[in-house]
């Protein structure tokens, strides 16, 4: 095993703790922060894999821009009151394990085994700036410009709810 098999290893556990103190952790706050932890070690994953640009792309936008808001939103309600545990453990948990394992097994056996994981052929500067911009921009320049009016809807539909409520 090479030293970057063991380094991407080292963060994949990392990512599935981070995951794991998202959905385990009762307080919101400590939560959110599990799920930063877990986008920053994402990032250095996809730096692991040769993909600087989308490894940038997710510190910045998803763990500094969006982990921000929702800290924010977070802190600025009310809680409340705590939610009731309940006194005996719920019988669909040991059910939800066990179909999450059955479908990553079942993923991994059809998809990534047969395969491997390897980057696309033909493309020598995959994941960086100027490879993400030239495909962004001549092949994907429609959903591209899509997806910028529904963020546009979406800003004038909160600004509109917003208003109302004051």
């Amino acid at each position: 095993m090479s030293a970057s098999e063991i380094g991407f290893l080292a963060l994949a556990l990392l990512a599935v703790i981070g995951a794991a103190g998202v959905v385990l952790i009762d307080n919101p706050v400590r939560s959110a922060l599990c799920l930063v932890l877990n986008f920053f070690v994402l990032g250095f994953i996809y730096f692991t894999l040769g993909a600087p640009m989308i490894g940038i792309t997710q510190i910045m936008v998803y763990a500094g821009a969006i982990m921000v808001l929702f800290l924010f939103v977070i802190m600025m309600l009310k809680r409340q009151g705590a939610m009731a545990k309940p006194d005996k453990p719920d019988s669909r948990l040991g059910l939800a394990v066990v179909l999450g394992l059955a479908l990553a097994v079942t993923v991994y056996a059809t998809v990534i085994a047969p395969q491997g994981v390897t980057l696309p052929l033909g493309i020598k500067d995959y994941g960086t700036p100027q490879a993400v911009g030239v495909s962004l921009f001549t092949n994907f320049v429609w959903p591209f410009e899509v997806v910028s009016v529904l963020l546009l809807v979406g800003i004038v539909g909160s600004i509109m709810l917003a208003k109302r409520r004051i």
